[in-house]
């Protein structure tokens, strides 16, 4: 406990001479006003006109047609309340910048497609495998980006005379791991033969689409109930903004054994935006909900925490710092694999959740909603400080 408030002086002293802060916590205001008087005029304006709003699936769950109608058009707003802040105090030639504006722009046109096939013509929206080959095509390009862009290069920390050199890694790529610090995914086939290092990109490429996959269709799972994604993405938004600070300094990233990452300071500002706009939606969202965020917000959220983990160097922590997503996904997996299963063994599907996604197993128990979401969000408040603690100790 001494450790983390230890590291939390630290960063303060840091964030105090850094000039990218101010515009970063500049960005975060200007997120948070621009969100929320957007939300504010699309219900006004959702009421006045009476447009047909987001169309609830009948799940037999208490309260839920009470929220036929509620506008669904959050997640523009939070990618329109993300993006101005961003280009107008990032430095827009940063790749990892780009690459997250970009990750933004993309995902949030898939979900947006989602939500206006769901509205339009089907309650279902875009087919599984629409979504999923969709996401490998974002987690391919960030997967090349990151191994390939000559900007961006894992930097290893070696002492000679209690002075800290920095030199470049020849091949693979590095990451963080808790205890062990760092990890070259080149390790992986050095293994077998030394000569296989150059082709670690085989190994890392597929690793980020996994990631990209299984966090962004977690997130979008999760958007289930009021409040619940936009304050379990919130508190993860605080946990990976805490780590680009640290990672982007040379002094604080080898005095807690991070990976040193050149030019990281400036994504300080996107995820203030978005950690801006993510609160402002949350302000409206609370139980009972006035605007959901769809999947263009749900989608776009999942997709940019696995890029900003990604760019941290870790990638290897999101499925303690991300458990919620994880597990809400791997229930749905998991219903549907033993219901197929049992089906095909004795001719009845049978279940092991009363439903899925797990916060409707909770709901179906007879557990009010926000009660639910609450409690989940306690317990993703315990997962960011188990991930800053295994990482600095």
């Amino acid at each position: 406990m001494i450790i983390f408030f230890k590291s939390l002086i630290y960063i303060y002293l840091y964030i105090n001479i850094n000039p990218v802060f101010y515009k970063a916590i500049i960005a975060f205001f200007l997120s948070f006003c621009i969100a929320l008087i957007l939300y504010q005029k699309i219900i006004c304006w959702n009421r006045k006109n009476r447009i047909i709003g987001e169309k609830i699936r009948d799940l037999g769950l208490l309260g839920q047609k009470e929220k036929e109608g509620t506008p669904s058009m959050g997640g523009i707003i939070i990618i329109f309340s993300t993006l101005i802040p961003t280009i107008c105090f990032s430095a827009l030639n940063n790749v990892y910048v780009l690459m997250l504006i970009m990750t933004t722009l993309y995902m949030g046109s898939i979900g947006f497609i989602d939500d206006y096939i769901k509205i339009k013509y089907n309650k279902k929206g875009l087919g599984v495998m629409s979504k999923i080959f969709s996401q490998i095509i974002l987690g391919i390009f960030i997967g090349i980006t990151m191994y390939f862009n000559t900007s961006i290069s894992s930097v290893q920390k070696t002492e000679s005379k209690n002075l800290y050199s920095f030199s470049l890694k020849e091949y693979g790529f590095k990451t963080t791991i808790p205890f062990l610090n760092e990890f070259n995914y080149a390790y992986i086939l050095s293994w077998y033969n030394k000569k296989w290092r150059k082709y670690t990109w085989i190994i890392f490429i597929p690793i980020v689409v996994i990631i990209i996959i299984f966090l962004s269709n977690g997130a979008n799972l999760t958007d289930g109930i009021d409040g619940l994604t936009a304050g379990i993405s919130s508190i993860i938004f605080i946990t990976l903004s805490l780590l680009s600070i640290i990672s982007s300094s040379k002094i604080y990233s080898s005095y807690f054994h991070f990976i040193y990452i050149p030019n990281l300071l400036e994504i300080i500002i996107f995820s203030f935006s978005f950690l801006g706009t993510l609160i402002s939606f949350l302000w409206y969202n609370t139980y009972p909900a006035q605007i959901f965020m769809g999947d263009t917000g749900s989608l776009t959220i999942g997709g940019v925490i696995a890029t900003l983990a990604i760019i941290n160097r870790k990638e290897i922590i999101l499925p303690v710092l991300c458990g919620i997503f994880f597990i809400e996904n791997i229930s749905v997996i998991m219903q549907v694999l033993y219901f197929r299963y049992s089906k095909k063994k004795y001719g009845v599907g049978k279940r092991i959740f009363l439903m899925a996604p797990l916060h409707h197993h909770f709901q179906k128990l007879g557990y009010h909603e926000n009660k639910i979401s609450n409690r989940f969000i306690i317990i993703q408040m315990m997962l960011s400080m188990l991930v800053f603690i295994l990482l600095i100790i």
